[in-house]
């Protein structure tokens, strides 16, 4: 029986062509034992020994005949469903989805895995920031974010990292790549001196108690969308949030966990709130829901939440800001109010203080102002 030749095994010979050529052992095909054989060419004979040489040990570090396998777009996919899917939440999975199929697969999916390079992810980002955006609206640029590619960055990282392990590629190619920062959207608040107004129009609306709750929690739309009555323990005065509604690419709704572990909560909301929900209550006493629909009498879509509150600023008079920043109001006044950064962290369902810290500099800058002073006048009395 002829022995096997060993990985690393290799010889050179002369071509008619007169190139040199380098043939050598990769591996072994998995399914019938047959040798993967592959070659190098070259002007000379050196050139070829250095190839060789090269090629070689690229070949001891990979699964050869599985990372022949695979393009960029078939290992994504798989990676998509065998790693990401069932172990992220399902918000997180679209998320993934999209980058693979619209940003990443039509751009880069035909090239092999083995031969992606820096280069061609470099290529990537440049070409997602400068025409990324499938649906360009008014005054949009046609480029994506730099959030957004940054977070296109962090999906191929970690897909790529899986291929390392398995053997399909020797290195990571997303780590020597130059990453545009991620540039935060400038945060807003309602200002102290603006909260009447909007609130005297959530209630013309008939609306206060939900927003009234929002400038009191900071709850996501999701979450706030998500309550029912038995969430709210009317003697404690908390609400439980250990659920949210996340749109799908579809447009569908899917009840799920909350963004993170920290995110499943208990928060403690002032008696005024409680009044609000109970007289909210006893307009649908039926119902499961904290706050109902009038149009469908089922959950309102988180959008619609969103719709609502850019109307209530317009009757306020308002400048716009975002649903979201209603939380950053929270957070903000509850940090310039003595709150302290924990107690506000678990509140918002942070991962953790240091994250409130960094996100609310300013509000904190301000307490930090107050105690310089405090402390600068203590010691005006004891010199």
């Amino acid at each position: 029986m002829a022995k096997k030749r060993a990985n690393g095994e290799g010889n050179i010979r002369k071509r008619k062509d007169g190139r040199w050529e380098g043939r050598y052992t990769a591996g072994y095909d998995s399914k019938n034992g047959k040798r993967l054989i592959k070659n190098v060419l070259g002007k000379t004979q050196a050139e070829v020994k250095e190839k060789l040489k090269k090629a070689l040990e690229e070949c001891q570090g990979l699964d050869v005949s599985r990372s022949e396998e695979y393009t960029v777009a078939t290992w994504l996919r798989t990676w998509y469903e065998l790693y990401a899917k069932p172990n992220v939440r399902t918000a997180t999975a679209n998320r993934y989805k999209l980058i693979i199929e619209t940003y990443t697969i039509p751009r880069i999916g035909n090239i092999k895995l083995k031969k992606l390079t820096t280069r061609h992810l470099q290529k990537l980002y440049k070409e997602l920031l400068e025409s990324g955006r499938i649906h360009v609206g008014k005054n949009q640029d046609k480029g994506l974010s730099t959030t957004t590619v940054h977070s296109v960055h962090l999906m191929l990282h970690c897909a790529l990292d899986r291929a390392v392990k398995e053997r399909l590629i020797l290195r990571n190619p997303c780590g020597d790549c130059i990453v545009p920062k991620p540039r935060k959207p400038e945060m807003k608040i309602l200002p102290p001196e603006h909260m009447k107004a909007y609130l005297n129009a959530a209630e013309a609306r008939g609306l206060l108690p939900m927003f009234y709750l929002e400038l009191v929690s900071g709850l996501r739309k999701g979450e706030l969308v998500a309550l029912r009555w038995d969430d709210l323990d009317i003697q404690q005065r908390t609400i439980s949030v250990s659920k949210q509604y996340v749109r799908n690419p579809d447009g569908s709704l899917e009840l799920t966990q909350p963004k993170t572990e920290n995110s499943v909560r208990l928060v403690s909301i002032p008696q005024t709130a409680v009044d609000l929900l109970i007289q909210e209550h006893s307009k649908h006493p039926d119902s499961p829901y904290m706050f109902p629909s009038p149009l469908t009498g089922e959950m309102y879509h988180p959008d619609s939440v969103v719709n609502l509150h850019k109307k209530i600023l317009m009757d306020a008079g308002l400048e716009h800001l975002r649903f979201h920043d209603l939380r950053h109001t929270f957070a903000t006044t509850a940090l310039q109010n003595g709150v302290d950064v924990k107690t506000v962290s678990s509140i918002l369902g942070h991962f953790d203080a240091g994250f409130t810290l960094r996100t609310y500099t300013n509000a904190t800058r301000q307490k930090q102002n107050e105690a310089a002073a405090a402390m600068g006048s203590f010691m005006e009395q004891v010199r």
